[in-house]
Parts: structure tokens; C-alpha cells; sequence
């Protein structure tokens, strides 16, 4: 505990544009390599860019949300370096002069507790070019289908102290941004990546340590590894009494570690300088509250209306709002069953959810739809089906048997609830069973579980519990 980690996240978000921040050329994932990179991405002789309309839109409605400062006057600048898969020897990137900056968002703590986490800028650029190791023996190839695809890079203040709080606020991040709509969030793919700067210092120390960047991390789960290794690692470094050298750093998942990749770069390496072939670029009050009011009820804000509208626990509503097609979904299911709130919540997070984890897909590939669900909660509401029994239904629609009103008459499985029917069952069971009801009416209560699960077993599960029960506890007594 003598020591504390400082840590600040860059997350790059890819723009969900249909084509590149500079030119009309398609930011399809997929293509066959550098079938989707045109005379602009490749920098040739008397191309020109022009920006993006739709990029600019995006990073707006981001700034928005975090309650940024948007920039009336923006401007673009050329961030020079060498590297294979960067066609023009320099990115086009925002550098002085970012679009959005200054903002914040809160992250919740697993105490309950919520810490505001700084944003100091998220600027437009174009992403680079992408190499490829393995695809050669002793050669590397280059595909620049990525090239001048346009990014979002958000930086936040070295607010974070652990690993787990960088992974609270990243996936906070992933969350926003899909709401938005102006990024997929698909971390295999690329589109959402991270680069993580940490530094440790002595607990009650003011100034920061040396940090190093951890560079294009893909996961949650490797952030939290990479960023705790790299605090051991650099405490070990001091304790020992050398020095963190500031520099770039890889994350390896197969050995757990990190590794030197190259000196870090300063500022001035880059040699930025405004792109001469791009106008500043000036936004309007009016346009900018246009943008606004295109945004959707955010996670906070419908997290506290689930609370509020449905009765659920805060636990349960961030559950539930987690994604945007989440919570869509669970709506449309209380909406489907007539308002029971509660019961749709658990379906949805424990059944169904858990379904899409054993077959690995999003909520948007559910082959049960909302309303099929909702069909399902209602016959557990009005006593069609009792809740063991509509398990064995929901496989059967998740199998693609039909809706629940189909599977329940096609195997017979409407509930039982004729008093006279369970009463009849009860005391076949009973008279079987002669000295299990002498030693329950002895005092042996615990055998009453005995006798339902008989019951239950004599009605193939169809018997409403709650009368069997009531009905068990009269007959057993005597009455």
C-alpha cells in the first residue's frame, strides 16, 4: 500500500461512417487488403482531402454527451513520423486545437461509490495503415484498407488509480459510444482500442512518476492484466532503486506481460504543424444544438427511469442498460407481457442472457424476439405455466419450435389449477406414502418437501406449486 498508481486512458473509437474522414473510399470491414485505399489515403501528388461531414457530427454528439466544451474553431494539423503502413510519412490529426475538450463522465466503483473521471480532449484524425506479420514467411505485409479511416481519440486526465477503475471507465466509454451510434465497439475488429499511460508514485506524493504507454490494447480483460502487470513491474523497478524510463510499451496475453516497443516520443518528435491543405474548422451555435438534439436517452439517465418506472434495483437497471439494445429489448418484453417489470427483468438476465452466452450472441440475434418472451411471461402470469415449466418452454422457442402458446398445447403442458384435481393427487400421494405422513404429523416438517416433490412428480410438473402447497399443508394437517 505505499504505493499508487496514476493512470490515464486514450481510447481510439472508429467512426461508423460510411466512408473515410478525407475521401469517398469505404471503411467496409473485410475488404481483400488495399482494395479500399484511394489516391487520397496514399497521400499521392495533387490529391487533396476534404473533411467529412458525418465524422464531424459524431465527434459533436460525443463532446455532448460528456458534457465537453465543443469548439467553435478547430483546426487540423499533420503529426509527422515514418512507418510502413503510414503511406504519406504523416497522420492528419487535431493537435492544439482539439474539436471537443474538457468534459467528464462518472464511473461506479464495485462500493457502490461513483468517481468523476476527467476528459481532456477527443480529437478527429485518421487512422493509419495496419502491418501483417504472419500472413509471410520473413517478410511483412502491409494493407492500408484502414488508412484515413476516421477515429475519435478520447484522452481522459490521469484521474484513474487501478486497473479495475480504467476497465470501469473504458467500458462506461464502449457503452456511450454505442448508444450514440457513432462507433460499432467491436474490439476485434479494431474499432475500439486503447492505449494506457501509467505511472506509480509513493501514497501522499503529488507529482507524477515516470509513465509509460501501454500501446493498442484490444480487451477489457487484457487492459486490466496489462495495466496491473505494468504497476508491479515499475514498482519492483523502484524498490530496487532504478528508474522508469519513459517509453512505449506491447502487451503479450500469451506471456502476460509487457515488453519494451520503443522510446516514447515527445511532442516535438512529431513536428506537428497546421494541415495547409485543410481550413480550420468553425462550427455555429445553431448547428451544434441541432446536433443535440438528435441524442438519445443516455445510460444514466435510463438506468434512474428503470429504477424509477420499473421498481428495479440500481443493480438490476445498470444490468438492464448496459447496452442500448439491452435495455430496448427489456422494454419491449414488459411492454409484450403487460408490465411486469420485475419478472421481465429476471428472464431477461438470467434465461435468456445466459443463453446468449452459451451460443455467443448479441442481444440483436436473440432467435426469441421480445414479444415472443413477453407471450411466455404472460402465461406465467395468469397460471398457464408455472415458472419451472416455461424453462422447458423457452427452449423450445430458443429452438425455433414456436411461439409459447404453440409448445404449450403441442406438448400438453398447461398448468394444473383445479383445486379438486391437486386434492385428488395429494391424497394418492398420502396414501402411498403412510409412513411418511405419521412421522410429518409427528413433527418431521421437513419431510413436507417430500410430499411436494411427489405431488409434483405425480402431475409431470403441471400442478401449481402455490396450491400445492396450501392444499398439502391443509391435508397433512388433518383438516
Amino acid at each position: 500500500m505505499e504505493w499508487e498508481a496514476v493512470i490515464g486512458l486514450e481510447i481510439h473509437a472508429q467512426l461508423a461512417t460510411r466512408s473515410k474522414i478525407f475521401s469517398a473510399a469505404s471503411t467496409a470491414y473485410g475488404a481483400p487488403p488495399n482494395t479500399q485505399a484511394c489516391a487520397v489515403d496514399l497521400g499521392l501528388p495533387g490529391v487533396l482531402p476534404v473533411l467529412n461531414a458525418e465524422a464531424v457530427r459524431m465527434a459533436v454528439k460525443f463532446g455532448l454527451a460528456t458534457h465537453s466544451n465543443i469548439a467553435r474553431r478547430s483546426v487540423f494539423a499533420r503529426k509527422n513520423y515514418f512507418y510502413p503502413d503510414l503511406p504519406k510519412g504523416y497522420q492528419i490529426s487535431q493537435y492544439e486545437l482539439p474539436i471537443v475538450y474538457d468534459g467528464w463522465l462518472d464511473i461506479e466503483l464495485d462500493e457502490g461509490e461513483t468517481k468523476r473521471i476527467g476528459i481532456t480532449r477527443a480529437h478527429l484524425e485518421e487512422d493509419a495503415g495496419k502491418s501483417l506479420h504472419d500472413a509471410f514467411e520473413d517478410m511483412t505485409g502491409i494493407d492500408l484498407n484502414r488508412a484515413g479511416t476516421p477515429l475519435l481519440e478520447i484522452v481522459s486526465e490521469p484521474d484513474l488509480r487501478s486497473a479495475r477503475e480504467a476497465v470501469a471507465y473504458m467500458k462506461k466509454l464502449h457503452a456511450l459510444v454505442r448508444y450514440l451510434e457513432i462507433c460499432d465497439g467491436n474490439m476485434q475488429e479494431g474499432s475500439f482500442r486503447c492505449d494506457a499511460n501509467v505511472s506509480v508514485r509513493r501514497r501522499g506524493e503529488h507529482r507524477f512518476g515516470t509513465r509509460t504507454e501501454i500501446k493498442n490494447v484490444n480487451s477489457f480483460r487484457f487492459v486490466e492484466r496489462a495495466i496491473n502487470y505494468e504497476i508491479e513491474r515499475q514498482i519492483d523497478i523502484l524498490e530496487s532503486g532504478g528508474a522508469v524510463v519513459q517509453e512505449t510499451r506491447l502487451y503479450d496475453s500469451a506471456r502476460d506481460e509487457t515488453r519494451s516497443m520503443r522510446t516514447k516520443e515527445e511532442a516535438n518528435d512529431y513536428r506537428y504543424f497546421p494541415e495547409p491543405d485543410l481550413l480550420p474548422l468553425v462550427l455555429d451555435d445553431a448547428w451544434i444544438e441541432e446536433v443535440g438534439q438528435t441524442l438519445p436517452e443516455l445510460p444514466d439517465a435510463k438506468k434512474a427511469r428503470f429504477v424509477d418506472d420499473y421498481g428495479l434495483s440500481p443493480y438490476d437497471a445498470g444490468v438492464l442498460t448496459a447496452t442500448r439494445e439491452l435495455a430496448d429489448y427489456y422494454e419491449a418484453v414488459v411492454a409484450a407481457c403487460g408490465g411486469t417489470a420485475k419478472l421481465a427483468a429476471n428472464w431477461v438476465m438470467g434465461e435468456l442472457s445466459g443463453a446468449l452466452n452459451k451460443a455467443g450472441l448479441e442481444i440483436g440475434a436473440s432467435p426469441v424476439t421480445a414479444e415472443a418472451l413477453g407471450g411466455l411471461l404472460r402465461r406465467i402470469e395468469d397460471n398457464t405455466i408455472s415458472g419451472k415449466i416455461a424453462k422447458q418452454v423457452f427452449e423450445a422457442m430458443w429452438a425455433g419450435e414456436g411461439d409459447a402458446d404453440q409448445i404449450i398445447d403441442q406438448r400438453g403442458l398447461r398448468q394444473i389449477t383445479d383445486p379438486a384435481a391437486i386434492e385428488a393427487m395429494i391424497r394418492e400421494v398420502m396414501e402411498a406414502n403412510p409412513k411418511q405422513v405419521e412421522q410429518y404429523r409427528a413433527g418431521q416438517e421437513k419431510l413436507f418437501g417430500f410430499f411436494v416433490g411427489q405431488v409434483m412428480k405425480a402431475s409431470r410438473g403441471k400442478a401449481n406449486p402455490a396450491q400445492v402447497n396450501a392444499a398439502l399443508k391443509q391435508l397433512l394437517a388433518g383438516d
